[in-house]
């Protein structure tokens, strides 16, 4: 259940309701508004019932929740959530600037890493993406370069300031990825991992948490509310496409799914364009469909050379179409009353990928054949 305030409500009078309902057996969770202070209820509140807490001073209101999910619920809080991210917390995901995170879908090496760092920075990005654990279909495919790519991640962090984010796929490696990035990413073939999920909710890190390949909402945000249980409330979720019929596409891309997590919950929520297309031409009109359903931001895989990529080659953007596909999203996102980033023009694009394409040249053909040569040997 809910309790709603009222708006005169001294501490000492809301401390003697939060004991109370607790003394009940109830764990409470409190949201502080301009006008309002919110009061959750989670548990049995059986006990208490409606009319044992309407006689209490400071109390207005008290309301029921139906829905199987508390914490992620919109009701459980007086605003939507803006998660802050980085060592100034200057980057804040579910304000009214959209937040792109963009990258390589595995880290690679040095040099790639750097440079694609550079490039969608300079784009306007605002979070670096990139895999030191890949979760693969194949037990022969690139399986991430693990630690060592951890280490990569916290380097270019270092050199660029910009936050990182990267999955997370077992229990026993939470307090090593948290240790290296910003934020925990949890994939769509862990969404109801919960020991994982109640794991990263322990470290208190913000979480990005990927919606299943066949999940409905409802399930989604049981998913967060694992996470949130733990006490993390940093939770940002991602639309990033669903198993339907359709072959046309790698996934089918649930744009409804905005507005109703929108309206359901008070969390950001983020696309993945990429994942969702399965193809580099689709992610632009794919993210601009996303930033005109209402997403708090995207995440996009980026590659200086997509065509040599060690994973997701066939989705990946070289840093030129990064570029103008931040141009179009920025479009968007003005006429939706919105900011991103970077408003880079067009031209950028073409730049770029000149600029990149000549300067990377043997420093990733050797580091891409270490790579792959790794890979080969697994056979």
């Amino acid at each position: 259940m809910i309790i709603v305030t009222t708006p005169d409500i001294t501490p000492d009078a809301l401390d003697r309701l939060i004991e109370h309902v607790e003394a009940a057996g109830l764990r409470t969770h409190v949201s502080r508004g301009a006008h309002r202070t919110i009061v959750g209820c989670i548990g049995d509140d059986a006990a208490l019932g409606e009319h044992g807490l309407t006689h209490l001073e400071g109390v207005e209101r008290v309301l029921p929740v139906l829905k199987p999910y508390k914490r992620a619920s919109r009701e459980f809080s007086v605003g939507d959530t803006a998660v802050r991210l980085g060592d100034a917390r200057d980057t804040v995901i579910g304000g009214r600037a959209l937040v792109v995170m963009a990258g390589p879908c595995s880290v690679e090496g040095r040099a790639m890493l750097h440079t694609t760092a550079q490039a969608v920075q300079a784009a306007g990005a605002r979070v670096l993406r990139g895999g030191a654990f890949k979760p693969r279909t194949s037990p022969y495919a690139f399986q991430g370069m693990g630690s060592d790519g951890l280490a990569l991640l916290a380097e270019v962090r270092a050199a660029t300031g910009m936050p990182v984010v990267t999955e997370v796929m077992d229990p026993r490696h939470v307090d090593m990825v948290a240790a290296h990035a910003d934020i925990l990413q949890i994939g769509a073939r862990n969404m109801q991992n919960f020991a994982l999920l109640s794991e990263v909710g322990r470290v208190q890190r913000p979480v990005l948490l990927k919606r299943g390949l066949s999940a409905t909402i409802t399930e989604l945000l049981m998913a967060a509310e694992y996470v949130m249980a733990q006490g993390n409330g940093d939770v940002i979720l991602c639309e990033r496409g669903i198993r339907t019929y359709e072959t046309a596409t790698r996934n089918t891309l649930d744009v409804a799914a905005i507005p109703v997590l929108k309206r359901e919950t008070h969390l950001p929520v983020i696309v993945d364009p990429s994942h969702a297309g399965g193809r580099a031409e689709l992610v632009t009109p794919l993210a601009m469909a996303a930033v005109a359903a209402g997403a708090d931001g995207l995440i996009v895989e980026v590659h200086p050379d997509p065509a040599h990529a060690l994973s997701d080659g066939e989705q990946s953007l070289e840093p030129g179409a990064f570029a103008a596909m931040m141009a179009a999203v920025a479009r968007v996102a003005e006429a939706v009353g919105r900011g991103v980033g970077s408003e880079l023009g067009s031209e950028l694009g073409s730049e770029l990928g000149s600029e990149l394409g000549s300067e990377l040249g043997s420093e990733l053909g050797s580091e891409h054949g270490a790579a792959t040569a790794a890979t080969r040997g697994a056979w």
